[in-house]
């Protein structure tokens, strides 16, 4: 009976529902399922093709990027094959430019509509952007070709251990139904008391799922909690743990897999940019190529000799409602060496050193994601960046880089939305400074808290020491 519900949901629920929302997540799922086996050079040629169309794009619906197009000498409309080196010719993007330049970015009336949507925030510096409907198509076929690699399919159960708001509104209990009604399981990361944690255990074990999915550091959480009850989830069906948002170290990956019994995978990804690269059973970090275009640049803004590290700059070949070209996100990455072990024409990545956050703890105890406070501050209008600072368990200190459309709404916002996830007695003090500086060790935390864990628990979330990284390929 499990079976045919998986195959309903497969082949009419989830397609039907993204029809529904105008999304052509099926239609892309099948270019990906074969581009993939294209060879390297096929596949960059694709990409120079997809990129040609965004330039088209972006020069007669965004002003922004038509000046720059123009500056730089570039005709995407006429017949000339673009290359990588006339793209460099265009300028880099930054999170400023598309912040202060949104209406001259976004095409408002594009097929399908533009939709607005803020980053989470974990950079510090919270974005407000919009996305159509290829790009929802795009992170979502993306996604699902790579838990094909995994043997997932679309109608398998899945759990998600995700964010959730403070109260579920009607919205968000229409979600709740259609996410059952796809067979996913969504429970609360935001929420990770050790009451809900075993509630979260059982749940997993009698929904029985084929992939759980969530931020990696409260999957190690849930994890070291299990480990500490001498648990490990009996999950027959299980393929895979996928972890996102986050650094996935060793000790983390170690601890899931022991608990959960299966291989952990890690995702890179970002909201503005969307689905970007995918762990595979060989261990390999595979590049979304058809959608991403991936330049590696060295502090001087060139590219970096082959094999090293530096700053991930990225064009979305799908971002035609507002075009990301060049765009600097922040993170620093290098290609490996090599090409995929099975045969695919996808770039590799060797290594992703993206930016780590904490948890913070209420005062009765509930362990909560970053993510839950830094959704209340990239929602406040006039932050262009933060720093949360949970000096105790009812004492918070916000950092703040403010810009002019911050008001009293805006201080009376944060402070209620924060008071909302931890607790009313919190005391929070907002102070306003020029800029943020990094830590003494040069990393960026734009969520601390000194609130102690339980010991097993900090040390699951923890770096053991200054030496330990990401997955290294």
């Amino acid at each position: 009976m499990a079976d045919l519900y998986n195959r309903l949901v497969a082949h009419t629920l989830f397609p039907l529902h993204e029809r529904l929302m105008q999304r052509p997540t099926f239609g892309y799922l099948k270019e990906l399922d074969k581009s993939q086996w294209m060879s390297r050079a096929e596949v960059e040629h694709l990409q120079m093709h997809k990129l040609k169309l965004l330039l088209q794009s972006a020069e007669q619906h965004s002003p922004w990027h038509a000046e720059n197009i123009r500056s730089a000498g570039l005709e995407p409309q006429c017949s000339t094959p673009l290359t990588l080196e006339a793209l460099r010719r265009l300028p880099t993007m930054t999170k400023q430019d598309a912040t202060r330049n949104i209406e001259q970015l976004v095409w408002h009336d594009i097929p399908g509509g533009a939709f607005k949507y803020n980053t989470g925030g974990s950079s510090g510096q919270p974005l407000i952007f919009h996305y159509g409907r290829l790009r929802q198509a795009s992170d979502a076929a993306g996604r699902i070709r790579a838990r094909r690699w995994w043997g997932v399919e679309v109608g398998d159960r899945e759990v998600y251990l995700w964010g959730a708001p403070v109260e579920l509104n009607k919205t968000g209990r229409i979600k709740a139904l259609r996410d059952r009604l796809l067979n996913q399981l969504v429970l609360n990361a935001f929420d990770m008391s050790a009451t809900n944690m075993d509630a979260y255990i059982k749940a997993i074990h009698e929904f029985q799922p084929k992939c759980i999915y969530g931020y990696a550091s409260s999957l190690a959480l849930l994890a070291a909690h299990a480990g500490e009850r001498g648990i490990k989830l009996k999950l027959s069906s299980l393929k895979v743990v996928c972890t996102t948002g986050e650094p996935l170290y060793p000790h983390q990956r170690k601890l899931i897999e022991e608990v959960f019994g299966v291989p952990a995978a890690n995702e890179f990804g970002s909201r503005d940019i969307g689905f970007t690269a995918h762990e595979t059973p060989d261990g390999q970090i595979l590049l979304m190529s058809e959608s991403i275009i991936l330049e590696i640049l060295d502090e001087q803004g060139n590219p970096v000799a082959p094999g090293e590290s530096g700053e991930a700059i990225m064009t979305g070949l799908c971002s035609h409602a507002q075009p990301f070209i060049r765009y600097r996100t922040g993170d620093v990455v290098r290609y490996a060496n090599d090409n995929c072990k099975s045969g695919r024409g996808l770039h590799v990545i060797g290594e992703v050193m993206g930016r780590t956050t904490d948890f913070v703890v209420r005062s009765d105890g509930t362990i909560m994601h970053a993510l839950a406070v830094i959704y209340v501050l990239r929602a406040t209008e006039g932050i262009d960046e933060f720093k949360f600072i949970q000096h105790g368990i009812q004492d918070v200190e916000i950092l703040l880089v403010r810009n002019p459309d911050w008001t009293d709404q805006s201080r009376d916002k944060s402070v209620s939305g924060i008071q909302a996830r931890l607790g009313n007695d919190v005391r929070i003090e907002l102070r306003f400074v020029d800029s943020i500086p990094p830590e003494a060790s040069g990393k960026y935390r734009y969520v601390v808290s000194h609130v102690p864990l339980q010991s097993g628990l900090n040390n699951a979330l923890r770096e053991p020491s200054s030496t330990m990284h990401p997955k290294k390929i």
